[in-house]
């Protein structure tokens, strides 16, 4: 057998796609990372700014043209509105303008993000002395010792994600890639929702009491958790029925090259370039990451949105792999009696 044989033998077509798709991930998944996490800057965060009438609107006008655009700056009534405004997760910071001293204070969130929470800080410092003014910097929420940077929660929602894919991509291929009938999709629908469970309350427990990285509700992180591992599973499953083996490498394609970076794991959304800030929360992992995050640190709020962002990837992943086997299932029993032998003993056209 000559080598250009051997070489027709050892690569069959169909294996030269799989290794071009790849490459491919491979190539996205470097421009994704670099692209979303090399050069992260603070761009029109949600800004408060209490201050007295006669200053507020030239502070705000100041604020605003910042170069670059750091800042969204808006007026805040009171320090206790927006101390209210930064646990709901409405803004991000705020600057309370003292009216007879010429210390004022930021109120930061690190739970949200220390990297962000340092960046309002320095430049509010350069703002304020630009003004011959000082600022003293309160943490309203602030992230726990025991969770650096903030990122504790980023990586629990990672490992789910990596949980309901691998556990899907396995479910898919271990019978050897055979397309899923309608009993078939219903097994593994059930064990993806028990591994769901399974793996919510570990990653809680982990996290929480073994741990002590992330505070808040050990029940309300597994819930979360059991959620995410169901919708990235179910997408997977989804995207195996519709496309094959392909399927496993469109999940990767979304969860972990276009999900993780613009996640707001290692830098929070408002330092993600645009692309990624405006990805970020409608996919499983940046979804994942607020609801983690106002779990921890800001009691709960704004989670509805990034909740019913996962319901709905867990129902359309649900939904298409239910249909697709259905279709499949209806399919098969045509053909099974296309063939099926006639009265008179033949075999039917």
């Amino acid at each position: 057998m000559t080598f250009v044989n051997e070489v027709k033998n050892a690569v069959t077509p169909r294996a030269a796609l799989l290794v071009i798709g790849v490459l491919g991930l491979q190539l996205l998944f470097i421009a994704s990372y670099v692209g979303a996490l090399h050069k992260p800057k603070p761009t029109h965060v949600a800004f408060g700014v209490v201050a007295p009438q006669q200053m507020s609107q030239q502070l705000i006008t100041q604020l605003d043209g910042l170069p670059g655009g750091p800042l969204d700056p808006r007026t805040v009534s009171s320090e206790a509105e927006a101390r209210e405004q930064i646990m709901n997760r409405d803004i991000d910071g705020a600057l309370i303008v003292s009216p007879q001293g010429r210390t004022d204070t930021l109120l930061v969130a690190s739970g949200g993000g220390t990297v962000l929470s340092s960046a309002l800080e320095r430049i509010l410092t350069q703002v304020e002395a630009g003004q011959q003014r000082t600022v003293r910097t309160v943490d309203v929420a602030p992230a726990s010792a025991d969770d650096f940077d903030g990122l504790s929660s980023f990586y629990l929602v990672v490992g789910w994600c990596v949980g309901g894919y691998l556990c899907a991509s396995i479910l898919a291929i271990s019978a050897g890639t055979k397309p899923a009938n309608r009993q078939r999709a219903l097994i593994r629908t059930a064990v993806m929702a028990v591994y769901a469970v399974a793996g919510g309350i570990g990653g809680a427990v982990i996290i929480g009491p073994i741990l002590g990285a992330l505070p808040g509700s050990v029940w309300g992180l597994a819930g979360l958790g059991a959620l995410v591992v169901f919708s990235v599973g179910m997408i997977t499953l989804a995207l195996e029925a519709l496309t094959g083996i392909v399927g496993i490498g469109l999940a990767v394609l979304i969860i972990v090259i276009a999900g993780n970076p613009s996640a707001g794991g290692a830098f929070p959304l408002p330092m993600l370039p645009d692309f990624w800030r405006a990805i970020g929360p409608a996919l499983p992992p940046g979804a994942g990451t607020w609801v983690a995050r106002s779990i921890a640190y800001f009691r709960g709020n704004a989670v509805t949105g990034p909740l019913l962002v996962l319901s709905a990837w867990a129902v359309a992943g649900t939904a298409l792999t239910l249909l697709l086997s259905m279709r499949r299932g209806a399919g098969r029993d045509d053909e099974s009696a296309g063939t099926a032998p006639s009265a008179g003993g033949s075999t039917a056209a």
